[in-house]
């Protein structure tokens, strides 16, 4: 994990696991990274990654080149190098979960939960890294949140002959590891690999790896690692606030048993606030690189993508792009569809407009279209994260280009670099 130490805040005072503490301090001020000193008698940060400023000075890299930075990796990944003293392995902590720096984030959570881990799990040759919460029930429980994907595949699989499925648990992994364990990759192929290429064009070498004693390989940099078993046991999972802010339902979930709890020197436990920028960050700009592949199939000139962070950086969308013809922004907002089923509503403007910028986005979509160049479309398969869709929802583009042919003057802002 790397704290951006200029723009810390440090907490000194003692924090209670259940009471709420560290959220307020989180969700009042979602831009500053807060280092908890005494919380539950261990240090926690939060607020690692709330702003793309943030993940790019991590990666090395601005934060305009996060997408291609990504899409780079996903072409090209690269093994890890695999060192025999990894960092989290400084220490082996006694086996009891509830003595972490683990916290309720909100009143009407199930208890206190693990909402920044990635989970490393391999069966037959297939290696998987993906983001779930973890409900910590007591001292060697965690009920897993495992939707139907990769991990949950694996798990199947390994049921089948009766068989656990060895998972390790990593928290305060470097973030070129957290944004490939979001990314949306065939199954079987090993995010490891693309967070290590990410990490070796960012960084200049390799990401490190280190073996846990149950044979699995994860990043060597992690603050904490769990070593346990994903069992055939399912306990209730949830209720717990999920990426719209509001909260998810209760399901019954697998059960993992924790065998081995290994720190690094001076670990700080990284928490994620649920519903918050750095969540809806580290969920959505995997997501991002995606729909710039399947926009640039359709139209060649796509300059970056961004889900917004009012929609949560999962249901609202903007793309920039250079229209060759007349109609590559309606194309554009198809093909942003599909590379994200889960997005209602795209907005498509020129490559002139900083869409990173919520003002310059408005001002493309009141100075450059009309609501003809409105795209609605009924009766589509959205989101299960979004609370107004009802088993289907509307999706809605806005191709806010300047048209194709027209004097392009009078869509212009006026500069001082305008000739005289």
């Amino acid at each position: 994990m790397t704290i951006d130490l200029s723009d810390v805040k440090i907490i000194e005072e003692n924090i209670d696991p259940d009471k709420y503490g560290a959220t307020k301090y989180m969700q009042d001020d979602q831009n500053t990274t807060f280092l908890f000193k005494d919380l539950n008698g261990g240090k926690a940060a939060g607020n690692v990654y709330s702003t793309r400023e943030k993940i790019g000075k991590a990666m090395g890299i601005s934060k305009n080149d996060i997408v291609k930075h990504v899409m780079d990796a996903m072409a090209s990944p690269m093994p890890t190098e695999i060192v025999d003293s990894p960092a989290f392995r400084f220490s082996e902590l006694p086996l009891d979960l509830t003595r972490l720096p683990i916290i309720k984030y909100f009143p009407k959570d199930a208890g206190r939960y693990i909402s920044a881990g990635i989970v490393v799990s391999e069966y037959n040759g297939k290696r998987n890294v993906s983001f779930h919460r973890m409900l910590i029930k007591d001292k060697d429980t965690i009920v897993i949140r495992l939707v139907p994907r990769h991990t949950f595949t694996l798990f199947n699989e390994a049921k089948k002959n009766g068989e656990e499925l060895k998972v390790s648990i990593c928290i305060g992994a470097p973030v070129e590891a957290m944004v490939s364990a979001a990314l949306s990759v065939d199954f079987g192929t090993d995010e490891l690999t693309i967070a290590s290429s990410m990490y070796n064009k960012g960084h200049g070498t390799p990401l490190k790896a280190g073996k846990c004693d149950n044979g699995l390989t994860v990043p060597a940099d992690c603050e904490y690692v769990l070593e346990g078993r994903i069992t055939f046991d399912t306990e209730k999972e949830g209720p717990f606030v999920d990426i719209a802010g509001t909260y998810d339902e209760i399901r019954d979930q697998p059960v993992i048993k924790i065998d081995k709890i290994w720190a690094k020197k001076d670990p700080v436990f990284q928490l994620l606030l649920p519903g918050g920028w750095e969540h809806f960050l580290l969920m959505g700009v995997p997501r991002e690189p995606v729909i710039f592949k399947t926009v640039r199939q359709a139209v060649p000139k796509v300059k970056n993508v961004r889900l917004t962070e009012g929609g949560c950086c999962w249901l609202n969308g903007v793309v920039s792009i250079s229209k060759n013809k007349e109609g590559d922004g309606v194309n554009a907002i198809m093909a942003a569809f599909t590379g994200h089923p889960s997005m209602k509503n795209v907005i498509i403007v020129d490559d002139d407009i900083d869409i990173f910028d919520d003002r310059e986005v408005e001002w493309a979509v009141a100075t450059r279209m009309q609501a003809d160049r409105i795209i609605r479309i009924p009766g589509a398969a959205g989101s299960s994260l979004d609370p107004s869709a009802n088993g289907t929802t509307w999706k809605v583009g806005y191709d806010a280009t300047i048209p194709v042919g027209v004097d392009r003057a009078p869509y212009i802002k006026a500069s001082l670099q305008d000739e005289e």
